[in-house]
């Protein structure tokens, strides 16, 4: 680990090398697939060079080739044979989209970064008895694809799970076979059963079902938190979704002032970042040496066709960029469809600052904007209704409530049931969005739509009120905080 800290130093002093390093080495090693044939790789290919040649991609651009790497096709984005996908939703055409995963990204980048985060944490808290215990991450689950039987897809951790080395299954609970459950209700029950007895001292995961989990775990054992279930516990690492919301919940649960949380930005795409400081919660270090070369483009141009990007080296403090990758994994100027912000040059540290459309994200669901247009469209159809506008945003956690959404809806003709609309809207979402579907599974973490026929004018009464009535402007559809909403019923006194 110390040997590790060494070379993460490396990286922080020398930011720009190690990127271009990375970038001739992709390049070089791609050179003879498919791709790389089509667009002139070769081992002197300039950075100028290839922005020129390889067009900014979508997941939707590049799908044609990642289903023929499904189908069996190999050597056509990355020479190494690829037989896993991180399964992730998000996109406006599929229910779920499919990211190739090579052995080189398993290992240098996903692996290599849980290890990371380990080396980063003890240099942080040497005292630590972090490995006196093991470690509970809740997973998701796999299966063999549609397209191919002999491929496989799933969450990106119960890709990273079921590759795991035997050392380091033997450092973490629960039992693999309980971590790749399918059904969550039966996942929760058996991970309470298996969990409980172990000397537990970190959790690793998304704060909706760790939540959840713990809840449950409370429920069971009749404790009043979890220190009395697992009194060696020192560390939360927490990604997917914002954990601001969440922080005062966790605090009620594990009422420890020596409780760690430490942040990281692990994708379907790539691990990208891990905090590495003491008290900066939603800061995280960039990390340039796992496989992943990366560019920005200013918030203002991700709408165009061929938008402007920059290295690390042209970035500036403050500003947002959609964040676009080139990986050992055969992803090739991808957008990726997060926003980050950089709070720091030196070392290169950034923020994850939105989605590059409006969502909601507060629970792992990623509601995009056309989901919500398609559900509203198809529970209108259902009701007879006729919409003017809506906005939604969620409904956080809080002790006694369970997590949902909030939809505000003004109706130019209002539907003949408004439960029935209810009802439509929250099916529709779950048939075409995979993760929603499994955050509303049973209810366990998302409940049912909450829904309000807002009156007429409301929502052109908040645009006069923001000074904004007319021209371009617009009620935002999806927010992931509830800033809108709560201004929206507020101005209209709802």
């Amino acid at each position: 680990m110390k040997k590790r800290i060494h070379q993460i130093d490396l990286f922080r002093k020398y930011p720009n090398e190690v990127q271009e390093e990375l970038f001739q080495n992709l390049i070089t090693t791609a050179k003879g697939t498919e791709w790389g044939k089509q667009y002139g790789y070769s081992d002197d290919l300039s950075v100028r060079e290839f922005k020129e040649r390889v067009p900014v991609s979508t997941y939707e651009d590049m799908y044609p080739l990642i289903e023929r790497v499904i189908l069996g096709e190999q050597n056509l984005l990355w020479p190494s044979k690829v037989e896993w996908f991180a399964k992730s939703s998000g996109t406006t055409n599929a229910r779920s989209k499919y990211i190739p995963v090579s052995p080189e990204s398993l290992e240098d980048c996903h692996y290599k970064g849980g290890k990371d985060m380990l080396s980063i944490y003890v240099n942080l808290y040497p005292e630590t008895k972090l490995f006196s215990g093991k470690g509970l991450s809740i997973g998701g689950s796999h299966h063999p694809s549609e397209l191919n039987a002999k491929m496989s897809c799933g969450d990106v951790s119960a890709v990273i799970m079921q590759n795991l080395p035997i050392w380091a299954e033997a450092m973490r609970t629960p039992p693999l076979k309980v971590a790749l459950m399918d059904k969550w209700e039966e996942k929760i029950e058996k991970m309470v059963e298996v969990t409980v007895p172990e000397n537990v001292t970190s959790l690793s995961g998304v704060p909706t079902w760790t939540y959840v989990l713990l809840k449950r775990i409370l429920e069971v054992t009749g404790k009043s938190n979890i220190l009395e279930v697992w009194p060696n516990l020192e560390l939360f690492t927490h990604g997917a979704v914002a954990f601001g919301p969440y922080r005062a919940l966790f605090q009620d649960l594990i009422p420890s002032d020596k409780m760690k949380y430490l942040e990281v930005y692990n994708a379907s795409e790539g691990f990208f970042g891990i905090q590495d400081q003491v008290g900066t919660e939603d800061e995280m270090l960039l990390m340039l040496d796992y496989g992943v070369y990366y560019e920005f483009i200013p918030i203002d141009q991700f709408d165009e066709e061929e938008p402007t990007t920059l290295t690390l080296d042209e970035v500036e403090l403050g500003k947002n960029y959609a964040l676009v990758i080139s990986t050992n994994a055969g992803l090739w100027r991808y957008k990726i469809g997060d926003t980050v912000r950089f709070t720091s040059l030196s070392p290169y540290r950034i923020k994850i600052s939105g989605r590059t459309k409006h969502f909601i994200n507060a629970f792992g669901e990623e509601v995009i904007v056309e989901n919500a247009e398609e559900a509203v469209t198809q529970a209108c159809r259902a009701t007879n209704a006729v919409i003017s506008n809506f906005t939604a945003a969620p409904i956080y956690i809080e002790s006694g409530r369970r997590g949902g959404h909030e939809w505000l809806i003004e109706f130019e003709k209002k539907p003949d049931s408004l439960q029935r609309f209810t009802q439509v809207l929250d099916n529709s979402l779950r048939e075409i969005n995979s993760d929603y579907d499994a955050k509303r599974q049973n209810d366990i973490a998302l409940q049912e739509p909450k829904v309000h026929a807002a009156p007429k004018g409301t929502f052109m009464n908040w645009l006069r009120h923001k000074g904004k009535l007319g021209g371009q402007h617009k009620v935002p559809r999806l927010s992931n905080s509830r800033e809108y909403l709560e201004e929206i019923m507020e101005v209209n006194r709802l």
